[in-house]
């Protein structure tokens, strides 16, 4: 924006200096030094607006078009309206029913006889490398028969699928050429919020569009195995895969997902960052998938209400809430209610740092746990397995067989009875007591009947009998804790015996 100066006749600067002299002679008189006056104020926080032509000229080149085609198209049945392949490619993407399609197994219309390939969607990638790698979204070539990368230069190759990642949604195709002018990759741990960025990619098709706007956040939880970066930057549909650019003209993201109630952008849109990506891509590159560590344990967060009652302190670990029999973990001794606080060393901040910090781990690694059980820590220790497909899970369910004689602890509002030593092999557990009802502090809780009572208190529970002890015992002023199972699930109920 260029400043406009106003220029004055001599008089009036006579008369303006005349004036400026009065006031530091006036100031004077009050005691204010002038000199005190004359200090520089400190400069404005924000100078104006970024410039991106030379990153978009830097960076512009590196980015493709990548358009997918597949032999099966779905798009025109029965003389409905065929929905443009950009729709198309958003609707698979949020797993939104296509609107106005017939059920399976209608017969199609519009597909060519011999099965030639039709347009199925449309992404954006960007060069990884000079020897033709490309780095683009899983879900942009899922499902595709052939890959097209069109350059900026509109020179157009055929692609082979190198790997894709569902997990993360990172993918990486090859094209069979040499000197392209790869990215430059920058560094996520400098990467602040409200910092400028840009991206570059084809939304609706429309190719090397350039959008720009700053970071919203960083570390956004929604995903299991990334902490995507939020923009405000423009991102629609076709921009995925794409790169997220700083103003040093790095890459430091994919524009991988959006947050929309119309399908639009809204003003929010998440990035891979651009470490977690290449972690993948190096894996895609070597195995054509990604090895990770599990060890066989469902995990959920904890509350800071959860963490207070059990004397944990800070919110901080993973909550097991279920065990894998015959898992690693089951070997290592990890029970149901257990706190992990810390894996091979690091720390678990929160729930998600878990499975990222074990998936990460190399299968075969021998790792040493820490966890909080009843109201202490424990080391043990634990050998990573590979990750493997998620199996159904059986729900377990208390076999009917006669129970004992129920136990009315009024206090919480829970009637519970002594499992029989069938019912505890059969429901893999040591100890605890059935709920056969519940009302008041229980039921306000979330307790249902059925439920499992593994401890409370941080006191193992045994039987009925040490349960009315240990209830007995209670401060009623105060919340107590409750570890209890349903189904294969354990969770931590807050009750409130006073209320």
């Amino acid at each position: 924006m260029e400043k406009v100066i106003r220029l004055l006749p001599v008089t009036a600067w006579r008369r303006a200096l005349g004036s400026v002299a009065a006031l530091i002679l006036g100031v004077g008189a009050l005691g204010i030094s002038p000199a005190a006056l004359a200090q520089p104020s400190a400069p404005p926080r924000v100078t104006g607006l970024p410039d991106f032509t030379d990153l978009v000229e830097q960076v512009g080149p590196s980015v493709v078009n990548i358009r997918t085609l597949a032999r099966d198209n779905r798009s025109a049945r029965n003389g409905q309206p065929e929905l443009d392949e950009d729709m198309l490619e958003f609707f698979r993407r949020f797993g939104i029913p296509m609107p106005n399609q017939p059920p399976p197994g209608t017969p199609r219309r519009g597909q060519q006889p011999d099965g030639e390939p039709r347009p199925r969607g449309v992404g954006s990638g960007f060069f990884i490398g000079a020897d033709g790698f490309v780095m683009t979204n899983a879900h942009v070539i899922d499902g595709a028969d052939e890959v097209i990368v069109t350059l900026t230069d509109k020179r157009e190759f055929k692609a082979r699928v190198v790997g894709a990642d569902r997990r993360t949604d990172v993918a990486v195709v090859k094209i069979d050429a040499a000197g392209l002018p790869a990215v430059r990759l920058g560094d996520v741990g400098r990467l602040r919020v409200g910092e400028w960025v840009m991206a570059i990619g084809s939304p609706f098709g429309l190719d090397n569009t350039v959008t720009a706007g700053i970071v919203s956040a960083k570390q956004r939880e929604t995903g299991e195995f990334v902490p995507f970066i939020q923009t405000d930057v423009a991102i629609n549909p076709g921009n995925s895969g794409g790169p997220l650019i700083n103003l040093r003209g790095e890459v430091v993201g994919i524009n991988s997902q959006i947050y929309s109630r119309s399908g639009g952008f809204m003003g929010i849109s998440f990035a891979i960052p651009i470490d977690e990506a290449m972690r993948v891509a190096e894996q895609l590159k070597a195995n054509g998938r990604v090895i990770r560590g599990r060890i066989g344990v469902q995990i959920d967060s904890v509350t800071k209400e959860v963490a207070e009652s059990i004397k944990l302190g800070a919110a901080r670990g993973a909550l097991v809430r279920n065990v894998e029999a015959g898992g690693p973990a089951d070997k290592a001794g990890i029970e149901a209610g257990d706190i992990i606080l810390r894996f091979d060393g690091k720390p678990i901040e929160k729930s998600q740092d878990l499975p990222r910090i074990v998936g990460g781990t190399k299968p075969g690694t021998k790792a040493n746990v820490q966890v909080f059980r009843r109201g202490a820590t424990r080391d043990l220790d634990i050998t990573v397995v590979e990750l493997e497909p998620e199996r159904p899970r059986r729900v377990a369910e208390a076999p009917s067989a006669p129970r004992a004689a129920p136990a009315n602890i009024a206090t919480l509002g829970l009637t519970v009875s002594d499992l029989s030593e069938a019912q505890k092999r059969d429901l893999k557990v040591r100890n605890g007591v059935r709920v056969d009802a519940v009302d008041g502090p229980g039921a306000r809780a979330g307790l249902r009947e059925g439920d499992l009572i593994l401890s409370i208190d941080n006191i193992e529970v045994t039987g009925t009998r040490q349960f009315e002890a240990t209830v007995a015992k209670l401060d009623p002023s105060r919340p107590v804790n409750v570890l209890a199972r349903r189904g294969d699930w354990v969770n931590y109920f807050i009750l409130r015996p006073g209320r």
